[in-house]
């Protein structure tokens, strides 16, 4: 297998170092050269050839936002990753950043205790964005392996389940390499007065995926809205202020106790898991620094497994753009409990790991376009769903 060939683009040669040091480490990856501002980088390209960049922001004489300018004229499909100072400023530009063409973006470390944990942390939270950008298949992950020493008759769903969505396309390599994937056993579908409650989740190319979606939504949306987005404190703050801009709904930043109301939507805050609780008076947020699921804090699986124990099948789950399998195993609790699923489709996602698996583990109701999903799910609120995609 060919390595992927990295572009190093910063004005600190420490920082140039360090990652190159990193990088170099793995196998699958081979760092082909450094760059100490944008038009270095792009004097480079075309003679390095790389899969992808990793691009500082502030730098002198072309920084990172105006080198991803140049880069969506000329190279618009070379995947950048930008590398963002863990502040408001830096969560600002990288909301900027990500809006101009970025894939996605790593924090530099700070505060931690000696080089080798900062080595430690960005390798941990980089070399999985780089794979995931140039190699996009993931294996189902164990929570569905038990599904296969089931008999085939008790893998089938039942009649009255109704028929999941066709998969998008994978590519050869991918079929090459994937394991086949188990149906879920799903229940009934059982709806209980309609939709009370939206759950968004989402990582990877999310911050666009939701700006395309909460334009969408039509104001006076039936329902509360709520959203995991695999963000960083300040980051998710930032996020919020975004989206409050270009949406007709109030979005803000969830906080402890929140009660929860039609026409709003909450982003669960950076480092803290986000949770739905049912009151008295109605639908409340809870947060809490529980241990990470799948890695993530804010994750999706714990924030709509909640919403399921508060509502039932009266939940309508959206897994959006991203890596990995968050989100997975509460979809299936979801469908079990007799909820909607929709997924965002491979061609509109920037990494199609998430929303892939649900697919694949055939769970979704819908497979749609990014742009197709905000009309779908007020469509479903209304009770008129299945007009869009698939």
């Amino acid at each position: 297998m060919d390595r992927i060939r990295i572009l190093i683009v910063d004005d600190a040669v420490v920082v140039r170092r360090m990652l190159s040091t990193l990088l170099a480490e793995d196998p699958e990856l081979e760092v082909v050269g450094t760059a100490v501002n944008g038009a270095d980088a792009l004097r480079k390209i075309p003679d390095l050839r790389p899969h992808l960049l990793i691009l500082d922001v502030d730098m002198p004489e072309m920084n990172g936002l105006e080198t991803l300018t140049v880069l969506g004229r000329e190279h618009p499909r070379l995947p950048v990753i930008m590398f963002s100072n863990l502040t408001r400023r830096g969560a600002q530009t990288t909301l900027e950043a990500l809006a101009l063409g970025a894939k996605d973006y790593v924090t530099k470390p700070e505060s931690v205790g000696s080089a080798g944990e900062a080595l430690e942390q960005v390798r941990a939270a980089l070399v999985p964005k780089i794979k995931a950008l140039c190699r996009p298949w993931e294996p189902a992950p164990a929570v569905l392996a038990r599904r296969s020493h089931e008999p085939p008759a008790a893998r089938q769903a039942p009649p009255s389940a109704p028929a999941p969505a066709p998969a998008a396309p994978v590519s050869p390599a991918a079929h090459a390499s994937a394991p086949p994937l188990p149906s879920p056993v799903l229940a009934p579908m059982t709806r209980r007065g309609g939709i009370e409650l939206v759950v968004i989740g989402c990582s990877t190319g999310g911050p666009n995926a939701l700006a395309t979606l909460v334009a969408a939504l039509p104001r006076g949306l039936a329902v509360p809205v709520v959203v995991v987005q695999h963000m960083p404190p300040v980051f998710t703050r930032m996020l919020a202020e975004r989206l409050d801009a270009l949406s007709p709904l109030s979005v803000r930043e969830g906080s402890d106790g929140a009660r929860i109301q039609p026409g709003e939507i909450w982003i669960a805050p950076g480092d803290f898991h986000m949770t739905v609780r049912r009151s008295a008076d109605g639908l409340h947020l809870g947060l809490n620094q529980g241990a990470p699921e799948n890695s993530c804090r804010p994750a999706v699986d714990v924030l709509l497994r909640s919403a399921v124990a508060a509502c039932g099948a009266r939940v309508l789950g959206v897994i959006l753009t991203g890596m990995g399998h968050d989100g997975l195993a509460s979809s299936m609790r979801l469908r079990e409990a007799g909820g909607q699923l929709l997924a965002q489709d491979e061609r509109s996602s920037v990494v199609w790991g998430m929303p892939g698996n649900v697919v694949r583990a055939g769970l979704a109701d819908r497979v749609l376009a990014i742009e197709d999903i905000g009309p779908e799910i007020a469509a479903r609120v209304r009770g008129e769903g299945g007009r869009h995609g698939c």
